[in-house]
């Protein structure tokens, strides 16, 4: 039964239960403005309760600015009713949703989604269901593809976000992780029981790794596959060190390229030098971007929802669709188009003498074609991981910290191969997708590749820009893997992500490769044992190749 509550600016109706289509009932908070009229209404659904005061905040500011907002926790969790388990729900649950609230007295019928992280995916999991309510969404951080976004980028297992963003929401409210040794849980074998160790039984654990390759089960939840389906505009924000930093612009493009309506491509996106948790502080890491980095969300949100909503033209849709922060020189700059027209892709070749194992080794990376030159070599134990350091982590910053750092601990191990360039003479501006082509053997019928990208300050400091990884397995398929030949050279291309930096006079450009990046990924025993069921570890002798037959580079947009 619901509970009213009324002040003098807002009205407020608690435990509002919407049926969905199979019973089971879903709990709102509905925030009003005191006026008995209608109005449009924006929707938030959540995992994380509905009763927390970022959300009733923001409820309480849209309320503010004329908007009903109802605030839903999803299915199975907290006050809603069912059975929770992530995503396969949400797309039915929030069609349903919007089609209840398009027929409350209060509503004028027209409706956006707001949220960020699973806030986003549940935005446009809705959205194919077209829902004629529906008018706009604004998802933050977050992807579509949840296999190659979330759980196996690269076809490699994201230990790290599975395992703490699962044992957090493994039960009806938020679970406490903070009292475990967390090296010792990463490290556990098999992953299969890790769920186990932790004192928790996970279904949708024991799924994800039970589903190591693109099938059915991660099929049916990935929104890209439905973006000629969605007819409404999207308002995308992300961060360079967002766990989502790279599906930020694939659902963008996927949307302006192929979405159903003329409106749902007039859709717009803004990426800033942020985390996760996107615009809340200057300093990300290691690295203070200045006060122009920061910009009010909520305040672009309320301008996007205004002119969906409530038809008010402020220009928003006169101003170019893409904002992005370009850091180095640290300032804001628009764009109508990702990757960038004038961009020039360059290949940046590696170069040694046999010795690029350290920051202290001899590897360069140039635009010089390599000649005859010596394979370098490095050992892969997967009992002594290369750690991860920042980068796009996601979602413990207190377990695995976020941002850029350092990275010079982890370039003095001999199992990161560093290739520097010279001291640039000029400011280069690296903007777009990153891609590392790698020519490379190991002695494993299976391991895995990982590259990195960094700028290097004249003082040292190594800022990491992004990073990924392949499995050697799933070098041509996600959905067919195929082991390697020990011994035998193969192509393999790795996904570093994306990025905008200019890298200042005086500055390197550093490529890091390595097999492992622990515990952002799992680590690959290297036997070709069934996936997440191996206890058996295995030393991999690895091999990186760089001559005239096999030119190992990174592709680096060149912004002139």
């Amino acid at each position: 039964m619901s509970e009213k509550n009324i002040s003098n600016k807002f009205e407020r109706l608690l435990d509002v239960k919407i049926p969905m289509s199979d019973g089971v009932n879903l709990s709102c908070d509905i925030y009003l403005p005191v006026k008995n009229k209608k109005y449009p209404t924006i929707l938030m659904r959540t995992p994380y309760s509905k009763n927390i005061d970022l959300l009733i905040n923001r409820a309480l500011g849209l309320v503010n600015n004329g908007y009903v907002c109802v605030i839903q926790d999803s299915r199975g969790r907290w006050d809603s009713d069912g059975e929770y388990y992530p995503f396969i729900y949400e797309g039915l649950d929030g069609y349903t949703t919007q089609e209840w609230i398009g027929n409350q007295p209060w509503s004028n019928g027209e409706i956006a989604m707001s949220g960020s992280s699973y806030g986003g995916s549940v935005q446009w999991a809705s959205a194919p269901y077209d829902s004629k309510y529906l008018k706009t969404i604004a998802p933050r951080v977050i992807c579509c593809d949840f296999y190659k976004g979330l759980l196996y980028p690269g076809g490699a297992f994201q230990l790290h976000v599975a395992l703490t963003w699962g044992m957090r929401n493994n039960a009806r409210t938020a679970q406490n992780i903070n009292y475990y040794n967390w090296q010792d849980l990463f490290m556990n074998l098999p992953l299969i029981k890790t769920d186990e160790i932790s004192g928790r039984n996970l279904k949708f654990w024991k799924d994800w790794i039970e589903h190591p390759n693109y099938d059915e089960y991660w099929d049916k939840i990935n929104v890209e596959n439905q973006w000629s389906q969605i007819t409404v505009p999207s308002l995308n924000m992300g961060g360079w060190y967002d766990l989502y930093s790279r599906d930020t612009f694939s659902n963008f493009n996927g949307l302006i390229k192929n979405a159903k309506t003329s409106d749902a491509k007039k859709s717009k996106l803004i990426v800033g030098p942020w985390p996760h948790a996107l615009s809340i502080s200057t300093i990300t890491g290691d690295v203070d971007f200045g006060a122009d980095s920061m910009i009010d969300l909520d305040q672009l949100e309320l301008r996007w929802f205004n002119y969906w909503l409530k038809g008010v033209d402020d220009g928003i849709l006169d101003e170019p669709p893409i904002k992005i922060f370009i850091m180095g020189i640290n300032k804001w700059r628009e764009e109508n188009e990702w990757p960038l027209k004038r961009t020039d892709f360059q290949n940046w070749n590696l170069h040694s003498n046999g010795k690029a194992n350290s920051m202290f080794g001899d590897g360069v990376i140039s635009t010089d074609l390599p000649n005859q030159e010596p394979m370098d070599i490095f050992e892969y134990n997967p009992d002594n991981p290369v750690e991860t350091i920042g980068g796009t982590t996601c979602c413990s910053p207190e377990i695995v910290p976020w941002g850029p750092y350092d990275q010079r601990p982890v370039e003095s191990r001999e199992d990161v191969l560093c290739y520097t360039s010279e001291e640039l003479t000029n400011d280069l501006e690296v903007t777009g997708p990153i891609k590392l082509v790698l020519y490379a053997s190991s002695d494993s019928v299976n391991t895995d590749w990982t590259g990195k990208l960094v700028d290097v300050f004249e003082s040292g400091f190594a800022m990491n820009l992004c990073d990924g990884i392949i499995r050697a397995s799933h070098r041509d398929s996600f959905t067919n893997p195929k082991p390697i030949i020990p011994g035998q050279v193969y192509k393999y291309e790795i996904d570093l992500g994306v990025t905008a930096n200019v890298f200042k006079k005086g500055h390197r450009i550093r490529l890091e490769i390595s097999s492992s990046n622990f515990p952002k990924f799992d680590r690959n025993p290297n036997t070709g044992n069934k996936f997440g069921f191996d206890s058996e570890l295995k030393i991999a002798t690895q091999k990186i190749y760089h001559d005239s037959n096999y030119q190992s580079h990174i592709i680096l947009p060149i912004i002139k």
